[in-house]
């Protein structure tokens, strides 16, 4: 039974080999990316329910970019906040805002999707840049940068929503590498032409794509996926390509407890099982390999069985996940959370478990 239970370790650690080294170097390996200018006129879309907050924060950098030809495209969600006046306010001060005002529909009662197509329809270009209204552009050259990956091929770009960085806070860096390793799933994945997902706090896609898949038709009932589940559909080798120019970063502020983030995690996990086959079969085995890893050497480390072989493959496997996981952290501009890395992992693999469960028994809630 040992035996049986050390080579099954061995196999799991010969699959995360597989997936740090061959998939995610595909990102974390790659060289630093170019940027070619473009001219393209863009529509930046911004949907928002209840956030007055933040567009008041948001608005003036998106109007400052520096870009020569491009809207903003404002769509208040039927918000019961000042949303609506301050957008009101910003589109009668620059003639390059355009306002879309979305009505409480029996129909598509508190769905972000339906206020997005009224807002992609409404769009006066055809290359759409979208963020979400809690989100920050990095600097001034974030449409430039974005839209820098566009080719006549390549009409989708996934771009990195990171969050901001809070010190002497561990959830922080808990979110932070979560947000680091998904983000190095969907590049690496998207590089070997596979693309199964994007954020919509950074995500770019020509309007025909949108139209072609008929929009969020297919998923319309399914609360969550504006963005994932849209890209899963859409998403092909031939029409995408990332973007991670620190420049075309945008940030967002993190939850600060954890509640509330397990809470946002629930619903981002709910959209996966939604996923093609092949999507939900590679992110399933990557996880079953993960929790596999902590939990099969406790079990040979108990009984003391090849001790050193384990613990020199334990050695072995957190050296190759840790070399391409900081390449990824460099390139992402999030170095710190890697010197927590073991524990940040073990914590993560854990939460993830904790999220499945109670997704089984309940539902999460969603845009409201």
């Amino acid at each position: 039974m040992l035996l049986t239970l050390f080579c099954l370790f061995i196999a799991i650690v010969v699959i995360q080999f597989f997936y740090y080294i061959v998939v995610f170097g595909k990102f974390s390996f790659a060289k630093p990316q170019n940027g070619t200018p473009k001219r393209i006129p863009i529509s930046v879309i911004v949907c928002a329910k209840n956030e007055e907050e933040n567009v008041r924060n948001l608005i003036p950098l998106l109007v400052e970019q520096n870009y020569p030809q491009f809207e903003i495209v404002l769509i208040d969600d039927a918000s019961s906040d000042g949303t609506l006046d301050i957008f009101e306010e910003f589109e009668k001060l620059h003639s390059n805002i355009k306002l879309v005002k979305v009505e409480n529909n029996e129909a598509f009662w508190g769905n972000k999707k339906y206020a997005l197509t009224l807002g992609i329809k409404a769009a006066k270009h055809e290359y759409l840049l979208f963020t979400d209204a809690d989100c920050l552009p990095s600097s001034k050259d974030w449409i430039s940068n974005m839209s820098s990956q566009f080719t006549v091929e390549k009409t989708i770009v996934l771009g990195y929503g990171a969050y901001d960085k809070i010190g002497g806070s561990f959830l922080n860096k808990i979110i932070r590498f979560e947000t680091l390793l998904t983000a190095t799933q969907y590049f690496s994945w998207a590089k070997l032409g596979k693309p199964y997902m994007g954020v919509g706090r950074n995500l770019a896609y020509k309007r025909e794509e949108f139209f072609k898949v008929r929009g969020f038709m297919d998923h319309m009932k399914i609360r969550s996926g504006d963005d994932d589940l849209f890209i899963n559909q859409a998403a092909e080798k031939k029409n995408t390509t990332v973007c991670y120019l620190p420049d075309s970063f945008t940030y967002s502020k993190p939850k600060t407890s954890f509640k509330d983030w397990f809470t946002q995690k629930r619903r981002h996990v709910s959209t996966a099982k939604h996923y093609k086959l092949f999507d939900r079969n590679q992110l399933g085995l990557f996880y079953v390999s993960q929790l596999l890893f902590l939990l099969l050497p406790i079990i040979l480390l108990a009984f003391q069985f090849q001790w050193i072989a384990v613990v020199s493959i334990i050695g072995f496997r957190y050296i190759f996940a840790w070399i391409t996981m900081g390449f990824a952290a460099g390139k992402l501009k999030e170095k710190d959370v890697m010197y927590w890395f073991p524990i940040i992992e073990i914590v993560l693999i854990f939460t993830q478990l904790n999220i499945f469960v109670t997704n089984t028994f309940s539902k999460p809630v969603h845009w409201r």
